[in-house]
């Protein structure tokens, strides 16, 4: 589970900011959601199950996300050979002459097994400047700490004995420990894995994982619950793989490329859609099969991709990002997935949802408690800010979606006055 996350100098962040799913102790006469949207982290400490960013276009919320996708690459990829003579791939904030000769800044706090690390990492293009790894059960021990080159290892990490010298600049100590199959090391990249970050605007790169879970009896029940629930006339669901000929491809397709794919027996994969077929007298008479991607809606077509990591995550209690969550989906229906984060019987392991959305809708104190909400704002430096609606001071009976439209918690676009268009 994710604990807190935090960035500098990196795209649109100049400076350190932290991002927290620690629950508040906040004043509530919402006992539902207290209840529900909150589960034990350790004595006395709860952690949030969902969090939503809110903010203007271009405010840093897409940065945000990219941030996390970011670290957790360069702790999966960085000790791999392929990257030894590359630059680091990092973009500091690039609107500042401080910020030019400084290293970017990513740290995360998470539990495993019931065990909280705390690992972070100072980088530019060309080396690691600092890394840190912490662990505690009760207390916070220092695991190890690096500064440029030297790598002070403490005991309890006795598996990176011997490794500093293997550790090139460009690569993480943690990384190469893991490829050395390190206990600790290797758990920790477990975790990066298993968290899953997902665009709502592109489906393509994910649903290749819910095409393959269709095709898997148990789990197909699960996904047809989930997308019959949204009212999209949907009976079943069914997949089909063809393998292409030259007549599969567009016409505009440079023939080297269709003989290429020919040559590789690459096969097209078919979701197809099953919806009920009716008489005069309304009844069921039979079915009518459609392609998914040539007759279901955008907003079907994301359900259904987005539904296969979605029930992965609920069930095994991983941590999901999403970027533009609410994008081609209506507010009803993102409502009802967060919604299912906050079941405790769909969501029997804790998983976690943060998203970036600019559906007010959910801006709502009988949905959402104050620590779930969050903004990010740009400065007149271009520099963006990240805040949660627990820094104001608000009423319990206040609407959250009314004050934020009227600009009492920032993060919404400024618009000047449009007097004329063109020349």
């Amino acid at each position: 589970m994710l604990v807190e996350f935090s960035v500098g100098n990196y795209k649109s962040f100049k400076d350190v900011v932290t991002f927290s799913m620690v629950a508040a102790k906040l004043t509530s006469k919402n006992k539902v959601i207290d209840a529900s949207n909150v589960f034990p982290y350790k004595k006395d400490i709860n952690l949030v199950k969902t969090a939503a960013l809110y903010g203007a276009n271009a405010s840093g919320k897409s940065n945000f996300v990219n941030a996390f996708v970011f670290m957790r690459s360069f702790v999966i990829n960085s000790s791999k050979e392929s990257q030894a003579t590359e630059d680091i791939n990092v973009d500091n904030f690039k609107l500042s002459t401080t910020t030019d000769s400084k290293p970017s800044f990513f740290e995360v706090i998470f539990v495993v097994d019931s065990i909280r690390y705390r690992y972070g990492f100072e980088i530019d293009r060309e080396k690691v400047h600092s890394e840190w790894l912490f662990r505690a059960k009760e207390r916070e021990i220092n695991l190890f700490e690096r500064d440029i080159e030297k790598i002070d290892n403490k005991g309890p990490f006795s598996e990176g004995k011997g490794l500093e010298s293997k550790t090139r600049p460009n690569a993480l100590y943690l990384s190469v420990c893991a490829q050395w199959n390190g206990e600790i090391s290797t758990e920790i990249l477990k975790w990066f894995r298993s968290c899953g970050v997902i665009s709502g605007l592109n489906d393509i790169g994910y649903r290749p994982y819910t095409v393959q879970r269709l095709e898997q009896s148990e789990f197909k029940e699960k996904i047809l619950s989930f997308i019959r629930q949204f009212d999209f006339g949907i009976s079943d669901l069914n997949v089909k793989h063809t393998t292409v000929t030259e007549d599969s491809f567009p016409k505009n397709m440079p023939e080297t490329l269709q003989k290429f794919l020919v040559e590789q027996g690459m096969n097209k994969t078919t979701i197809f859609t099953t919806h009920k077929k009716f008489n005069e007298l309304n009844e069921h008479v039979g079915d009518e099969i459609f392609d998914l991607d040539l007759h279901e809606s955008e907003g079907t077509q994301k359900a259904f991709s987005f539904s296969g990591p979605l029930l992965d995550v609920l069930a095994h209690g991983k941590t999901l990002i999403v970027d533009e969550l609410d994008a081609r989906l209506h507010p009803i229906i993102t409502q009802a997935i967060v919604q299912m984060f906050h079941n405790s019987d769909l969501n029997p392991n804790n998983a976690q949802l943060i998203f970036a959305t600019h559906d007010t809708n959910l801006l709502d104190n009988k949905f959402f408690r104050r620590d779930q909400v969050w903004f990010m704002e740009k400065n007149k430096y271009g520099a963006t800010d990240l805040y949660s609606l627990v820094d104001f001071k608000v009423r319990n009976d206040a609407s959250f979606e009314k004050d934020y439209i009227s600009g009492k918690y920032g993060a919404i676009p400024f618009l000047g006055g449009i007097t004329r268009l063109g020349n």
